[in-house]
């Protein structure tokens, strides 16, 4: 029997001990799409569906040397970033994929926790813009993040498309403002590089449910998964979407803290295991 070859996907981010954001809800998506995850720490919040309670940053070398040890050791399928905190560790990030050619770069440009805690410093925004936007392949900010990165408030549908032309233009291949915020559906934004400018809405019904913690970081994190499968910027994005809408139903049902609880990731594997007992 020949060795199997598998879809391998690294995330660069943040810590959640409580397992619902993160690297931890990264590798959990990873699992569930079929790709095998490896990590990168950057920064260690102390949260729980509550908040953050403290944040501890991780040496720019130290971070070095856990990029470098994975990706001189196997070829990643795709990369995934999320939170970076401070911008020693996203010029750092930036320099290094950049040295090892990386592909597939989907940027969660963590900003601000679902508690409402900041997770990134103000003077780092403009290094992920200078940095990391020429280099990324997918950036899915939401409403907030967009804000941020531009500027101007985002607020609307007109503003989300607006803001994903211009977004773009500082060097992504594709932008998803994701409208998650807005009232009414779950409306995204998906700008893309075809080579022409295309816009294309993305639209699920909202779920009413107060267990959205790391939804963000999951949505970056499957469209990652389903790009280093080899599918394309826009169906990656659209099966993602379908993924994480699942994970939000599922989860609605959990109770998991005494705050924001996570979505559930593994909802199809533990549908199938519910009904096959014996398994």
């Amino acid at each position: 029997m020949k060795n199997q070859q598998l879809y391998k996907v690294l995330t660069i981010a943040g810590f959640d001990g409580s397992g619902g954001a993160g690297i931890q809800a990264d590798l959990k998506t990873f699992s569930a799409l079929g790709c095998y995850g490896t990590t990168a720490l950057t920064v260690l919040p102390v949260q729980n569906t509550l908040g953050v309670s403290s944040i501890y940053d991780i040496d720019t070398v130290c971070l070095e040397e856990q990029i470098k040890a994975i990706l001189e050791d196997m070829p990643m399928n795709a990369i995934k970033i999320g939170m970076l905190h401070r911008q020693e560790i996203i010029e750092s990030v930036a320099r290094i994929l950049n040295y090892y050619n990386a592909i597939n770069i989907v940027l969660d440009p963590v900003m601000v926790a679902k508690s409402g805690d900041k997770l990134l410093m103000p003077k780092a925004i403009s290094s992920i813009k200078e940095k990391l936007l020429p280099i990324t392949t997918i950036l899915t900010p939401n409403l907030a993040e967009a804000s941020e990165l531009l500027g101007r408030e985002i607020r609307d549908k007109a503003q989300m498309e607006k803001a994903a032309l211009d977004l773009i233009q500082m060097g992504p291949q594709a932008v998803v403002v994701k409208g998650g915020h807005l009232n009414g559906d779950c409306d995204d934004c998906l700008c893309l590089k075809n080579p022409y400018l295309e816009i294309h809405w993305l639209s699920t019904p909202r779920i009413q449910t107060k267990n959205t913690h790391g939804t963000g970081c999951t949505f970056s994190a499957a469209i990652a998964a389903f790009l280093a499968r080899g599918f394309t910027i826009l169906d990656s994005v659209n099966q993602a979407k379908e993924y994480l809408t699942g994970a939000i139903d599922a989860g609605r049902q959990l109770k998991i803290g005494q705050g924001n609880g996570p979505v559930h990731h593994f909802y199809h594997l533990w549908n199938f295991l519910s009904h096959h007992k014996d398994v």
